[in-house]
């Protein structure tokens, strides 16, 4: 199993923030998507948008911790992650998995020729994973009932 098939059926919406945002603007998208992290895209009519950055629930957590500054005034380009981990539709769940392990990675972005094509998270591979187990079970269970 692949990144491109846990996209298949997830979808590829992926949620974005630009990097002049603030982080209280970060929050208020966070919970209105329901999701753990946005991508940081600057967007440039010429050359269009190009991922900068990652943001997460956990950085938010962190930040509130550390200072004791408004989140309003506070700019999501001075604490995103710039250092980005990414993958490629065509890698497999179980490395993957391993990438995400090793690096204690929440989210990871999906890049096909450099271009953004969607966001897994640790849930969505060990759903996948799951999934596969369950279906290796139930092949397993049928061929020693026959």
């Amino acid at each position: 199993m692949t990144l491109q098939d846990i996209l298949k059926t997830k979808g590829s919406v992926v949620y974005s923030v630009e990097p002049t945002a603030t982080l209280e603007d970060v929050i208020l998208r966070l919970v209105q998507h329901n999701v753990g992290a946005l991508l940081v895209c600057d967007r440039d009519f010429s050359e269009g948008e190009r991922l900068v950055g990652i943001i997460t629930e956990r950085d938010i957590l962190h930040i509130t911790a550390k200072s004791h500054g408004a989140l309003g005034s506070m700019k999501v380009a001075d604490h995103m992650t710039t250092r980005l981990i990414s993958a490629s539709p065509q890698d497999s769940v179980d490395a993957v998995m391993g990438m995400m392990t090793d690096n204690r990675i929440r989210h990871l972005p999906v890049l096909n020729d450099n271009r953004l094509v969607g966001i897994v998270s640790i849930g969505d591979v060990v759903k996948s994973q799951l999934e596969r187990l369950a279906l290796e079970n139930q092949f397993m269970k049928d061929y020693i009932q026959s």
